[in-house]
């Protein structure tokens, strides 16, 4: 099994929340169709000590789509601007099916950041266990952190085109159903509806049990066993914007596969495109 943990319980946080060299992100985040904000709610209620980790400001604007991966030092900048360091152990969590902080959880590792957890049950098991939440910014004093790029963990467009057109890697599309048949529409407008050529489908939220905690491994592993997906192979995860692909590689990571990349444009490169075939069902 993989070295470091990539889930904590809230019992473990409870314990460790004091521990000098533990940081608490919450990285909520939700499509832009849902009209909530999530930094207003962080500021209404948040764990103890949580920093907002915002993955629309921790970004590459330049790109043209949407929370693409920052540059490696443009992410050293506003993670150690958030209190972090290359010592700390950095604990996410987030009010939205682990959307989002498993996306954080993703963009540490691939900085080269190992020492990173995802709090299983986020903020909704946190609130069960009857522990207090505070409201109002943190603002921890600026630290050094330095990123290490890691460029296996993410695929851009021409890796996926190859993995595609190779075969050389499962591309697994985490969206639901409808939208990966293309008989439900894109929550952004100007997409295409449909697939990629080759993908299979695996809608992230089968890999989370009905109490929002992650699947335990014996489940996850029976999810990836019914979409066909072997883990023994190169995997790619791909979903509407880089966001919810990120759930597919932490249950990878929980089953062992360390390597799980994300194709980071996803389905909002991908069908915006009018190069790029497009499957409908």
């Amino acid at each position: 099994m993989s070295p470091l943990p990539a889930l904590v319980s809230v019992d473990w946080l409870i314990r460790h929340q004091g521990d000098p060299d533990v940081r608490i992100l919450d990285a909520t985040f939700y499509l832009p169709n849902l009209n909530r904000d999530a930094h207003a709610e962080y500021l209404e209620r948040h764990l103890p000590g949580a920093v907002f980790f915002d993955v629309e400001v921790i970004a590459d604007h330049s790109s043209g789509l949407p929370h693409m991966l920052p540059s490696p030092e443009q992410f050293g900048r506003q993670v150690g601007e958030l209190g972090i360091d290359n010592a700390d152990r950095v604990v996410v969590y987030d009010s939205n099916r682990f959307l989002a902080a498993a996306r954080a959880w993703w963009m540490f590792r691939t900085m080269g950041h190992q020492d990173v957890m995802v709090l299983d049950g986020g903020l909704a098991a946190w609130q069960a266990a009857g522990q207090k939440l505070e409201s109002g910014e943190v603002r921890p004093p600026a630290r050094r952190f330095v990123a290490h790029f890691r460029p296996a963990l993410v695929l851009d467009l021409d890796g996926v085109r190859t993995a595609l057109d190779e075969g050389s890697s499962q591309v697994v599309d985490v969206r639901s159903p409808g939208r990966f048949r293309g008989t439900d529409p894109e929550p952004r407008a100007g997409l295409r509806s449909g697939h990629m050529p080759g993908a299979v489908n695996l809608p992230y939220g089968e890999l989370i049990d009905t109490d929002g905690r992650l699947l335990p491994n014996d489940r996850l592993q029976m999810a990836l066993d019914g979409a066909g997906i072997d883990l023994r192979l190169p995997v790619a995860a791909s979903c509407g914007s880089g966001v919810s692909a990120a759930v597919l590689a932490l249950a990878a990571y929980q089953l062992g596969k360390e390597d799980l990349a994300v194709y980071d444009g996803s389905w909002t490169e991908w069908g915006g495109r009018q190069d790029t075939p497009v499957v409908r069902e």
